[in-house]
């Protein structure tokens, strides 16, 4: 019985157990090891187990992960890529504790599951004896089981005196475990099968989720989006009075991106103040928004010669008539928002800085063709 695994006894009771631990603990005969089907109160420290260091574990790792997370936060938010939000600096560590959170018990989950498994429970061990022995039927019952095991390593392990050890102790049944097979972890073999599972596994949850999305986009609630009513453009629709499908915007109403003038009237917007300064950058944006709306109306030097058709019908104003030279800025730049006769606003054309630029533009257009004296000095 060289190859011995353990000699395993059973008890009828906890207190049977117990009492057969110190006996056996004392003769020293191999590593003495419990199985029970519930735990069992003062077994572990009976058995000379020490205090589990997983809490600890768990500890350190949750400190580490929160620090972890503060780090990189800071080093993303103040050093690498540094954002004001609401005022506050950028190391504001406040907003980082959501995810510092996140991290610690990522970083504690992990230890506390990896930890126990691998390192305290000494897993993976695949084909442990003691689940193919007939005691583990009752183990998992009613029944308590007691192990002298052979160390690692350990030559000469007593296989009989275990087992009359046991019996001594009170052991109901005793069973011999065989120690497993020694056979190599990581073989070709295994190594073909482990990539074949991963693979497969991989195969059927993608088909499986390329599945699930296409049902998603056909199933409920993602047909009733689908499948909504909408109205086409002039499309007569019942749901309003008028029978018609377009409606104009409610009254008051300022398209995004536009604020309302606050003036009616150019007269009302004569108090305005033109806020560029005489620039030549000014004036070259001031020409380039005149030619491309007003000359076709007004021509290039603001005579109102239109170039279009007598068809047009409307007669454009003459930008150097004494009546318009006697505007103010305001009221040029009122006309331009709000239109006058037949000419339409451009409000929606020109930005604000485009129009009071115009504006200036049809000064220097009106000084040109009207000008003094000191012009010439």
């Amino acid at each position: 019985m060289s190859d011995t695994f353990a000699v395993i006894g059973l008890f009828d009771s906890a207190q049977a157990l117990v009492k057969a631990v110190p006996g056996l603990k004392a003769r020293r005969l191999g590593r003495l090891e419990a199985y029970t089907p519930y735990p069992v109160h003062g077994l572990d420290a009976l058995l000379g187990y020490r205090r589990s260091p997983l809490a600890g574990m768990v500890l350190i790792m949750g400190i580490l992960g929160a620090l972890t997370a503060l780090g990189f936060q800071l080093w993303v938010a103040a050093v690498d890529y540094p954002l004001v939000t609401g005022g506050k600096a950028p190391s504001s560590w406040q907003a980082f504790v959501p995810i510092m959170f996140e991290v610690t018990v990522l970083f504690a989950a992990f230890t506390a599951g990896l930890g126990m498994l691998h390192l305290l429970n000494r897993l993976p061990f695949f084909g442990h004896p003691v689940l193919h022995s007939k005691a583990i039927r009752g183990i998992t019952r009613d029944r308590f089981g007691l192990a002298l095991e052979a160390e690692a390593g350990e030559a000469g392990f007593d296989a009989a005196a275990a087992q009359a050890a046991l019996k001594a102790a009170g052991a109901l049944e005793v069973e011999w475990l065989p120690a497993p097979a020694k056979e190599p972890f990581l073989t070709a073999v295994f190594i073909q099968r482990a990539l074949a599972g991963i693979a497969a596994a991989c195969l059927i949850s993608g088909l499986v989720m390329y599945g699930a999305v296409e049902m998603m986009s056909v199933g409920l609630p993602m047909r009733h989006m689908l499948d909504q009513p909408r109205i086409d453009p002039q499309q007569p629709s019942s749901f309003f009075r008028d029978g018609h499908s377009m409606q104009l915007p409610v009254a008051g109403t300022v398209a995004r991106g536009f604020l309302s003038p606050g003036f009616t009237t150019p007269e009302e917007a004569g108090r305005l103040v033109n806020p560029l300064p005489r620039t030549p950058a000014v004036m070259a944006r001031g020409r380039a928004a005149f030619q491309t709306h007003c000359v076709v109306c007004h021509d290039p030097l603001g005579t109102g010669t239109t170039s279009l058709s007598a068809a047009y019908g409307a007669k454009p104003a003459n930008l150097h008539t004494a009546a318009i030279r006697g505007y103010s800025d305001g009221q040029i730049y009122g006309t331009i928002v709000l239109g006058k006769n037949a000419m339409p606003s451009y409000a929606a054309d020109l930005p604000e800085d485009d129009r009071w630029a115009v504006v200036h533009y049809v000064r220097a257009l009106q000084r040109a063709q009207n000008a003094r004296a000191e012009d010439f000095q």
